[in-house]
């Protein structure tokens, strides 16, 4: 059974600094693509950021709203993903959530990721 678990939600001000984890259990996230999406009340899921699978390039990709502020990175010895996220903004107050996908690339939509954590609360004050 795959499980995957987020932490590192918090509330902070702006510029401040976080950073998210995606622990798994029951799949290795190293043979998967990751992505972080984030919802904010009343609206769709937006995605954030996605790291293709390790032995498929670990190429990275992160939407332009948080490009330069925000980086994903991979802890293969952990089975983590990680998105540090830099100079925080009210706007990136959302609850954010892992995802993980055996597809390869670097996909965007939540449609293509099959596994899903449930969410930790960012909350970002001015």
């Amino acid at each position: 059974q795959v499980q995957l678990v987020e932490s590192g939600g918090d509330s902070a001000q702006a510029g401040d600094s976080l950073r998210l984890s995606c622990a798994a259990s029951g799949l290795t996230l190293a043979m998967a693509a990751v992505g972080w999406f984030r919802q904010a009340l009343g609206k769709e899921r937006e995605f954030v950021a996605t790291v293709s699978r390790f032995w498929g390039g670990g190429d990275a990709l992160v939407s332009d709203s948080v490009k330069g502020r925000f980086t994903i990175s991979r802890d293969n010895s952990k089975n983590t993903v990680s998105l540090q996220m830099n100079d925080l903004r009210p706007e990136d107050t959302a609850v954010y959530y892992c995802a993980a996908t055996y597809e390869s690339g670097t996909p965007t939509s939540p449609d293509r990721y099959n596994y899903w954590g449930r969410g930790t609360q960012v909350t970002v004050s001015s």
